[in-house]
């Protein structure tokens, strides 16, 4: 009997510390080398209109990946066709050379901020890509093959009313 109550309060314990707020996400496999014409493209199912959201690009790295930041193109296609296209950078690891991100081993998990408390204001599907941009200093064309990122993806967190 107290092996079943000290469970149960385990498993209360657990459910009211983890995060419910992410409300959506997707992620996908670049394989061993994200080429730079691969654009990967998620499907954003209809939200609410009138709630604020942050939404998170996510990357997966490992140790193969050669830089420090990485650039990425990122569109935004609206229900309507209007699209907004962003070139962005992030930094990847610390200046002494440690990854950032999260995970244990040789795989890093990186939640990079994107949009913060936006408002998907149209009714309908909302689509998002991603494509890589980096390219060696002095080089015109980008890196035809990006070794390292294992992994591509999107999360999007509903901002909580105070």
């Amino acid at each position: 009997m107290h092996r079943i109550v000290l469970l149960g309060c385990i498993l209360i314990a657990v459910l009211s510390c983890s995060d419910n707020r992410i409300l959506y996400g997707d992620i996908k496999s670049v394989g061993d080398a994200w080429s730079k014409d691969e654009v990967i493209q998620f499907d954003i199912p209809e939200l609410d209109t009138l709630q604020g959201y942050n939404v998170y690009l996510n990357l997966r790295n490992n140790h193969h990946y050669p830089y420090n930041n990485i650039y990425l193109i990122v569109g935004l296609e609206f229900p309507n066709g209007m699209q907004e296209v962003d070139t962005l950078q992030y930094r990847m690891a610390y200046p002494n050379g440690e990854w950032m991100g999260e995970g244990i081993g040789s795989i890093k998990e990186n939640l990079l901020w994107y949009k913060e408390n936006f408002r998907f204001a149209e009714e309908g599907n909302y689509k998002l890509t991603i494509q890589q941009a980096v390219r060696k200093n002095g080089q015109v064309e980008g890196d035809a093959e990006l070794l390292g990122i294992t992994d591509v993806g999107f999360s999007i967190e509903r901002i909580e009313n105070e």
